[in-house]
């Protein structure tokens, strides 16, 4: 008998425009892959003993996450709230809004608020969803926030909100 998990928590439904176009992308993009995997399964079938067949069982696992995937985007895409208006304020932080932190020593952080499906620490995004933007969501510049994290509480000073990404910031 497995563990019980409680469901996790629902995401916000929120995202950006360029978030939405990289899903409905993926959700194109995998359907030729599927029918790669399932012909490479058939084909791994027809060799005989399914038992120890590594190519089989690996195709197998292959096909079940590409399934997975496509089911969680088919339900997950149609109830996406497409984030395109910026706000007034835009001395104020909201979704989408690019944000420099001070810490308390002094160093810089920055982040964009995206929805939970973008979630990508490379670029720097953090979900909605994180305590850290819980925190910051309705703030302004020049506010301190305090965040509590595993290590502790953290104090943050707001030292920069935009709205634009960096690239076209520069651009213009």
């Amino acid at each position: 008998m497995g563990r019980y998990r409680a469901p996790a928590p629902p995401k916000a439904p929120y995202i950006t425009p360029e978030g939405f176009e990289c899903l409905i992308t993926e959700e194109q993009q995998i359907w030729p892959r599927r029918n790669i995997v399932t012909a490479a399964l058939s084909a791994a079938a027809a060799e005989g003993d399914r038992s120890e067949n590594a190519e089989y069982i690996y195709r197998k696992k292959e096909l079940a996450s590409i399934d997975y995937r496509i089911r969680y985007l088919q339900r997950r895409i149609p109830k996406l709230i497409v984030v395109r208006q910026l706000p007034d304020n835009k001395q104020q932080v909201f979704f989408g809004a690019w944000v420099t932190l001070e810490d308390e020593e002094e160093q810089q952080l920055e982040y964009r608020i995206v929805g939970p499906d973008e979630l990508d620490l490379h670029k720097q995004y953090i979900s909605v969803d994180s305590p850290l933007a819980k925190a910051l969501l309705k703030k302004h510049l020049d506010d301190e926030v305090e965040v509590t994290t595993p290590a502790g509480k953290r104090y943050f000073d707001i030292v920069g909100v935009w709205y634009e990404t960096p690239a076209t910031a520069t651009a213009q």
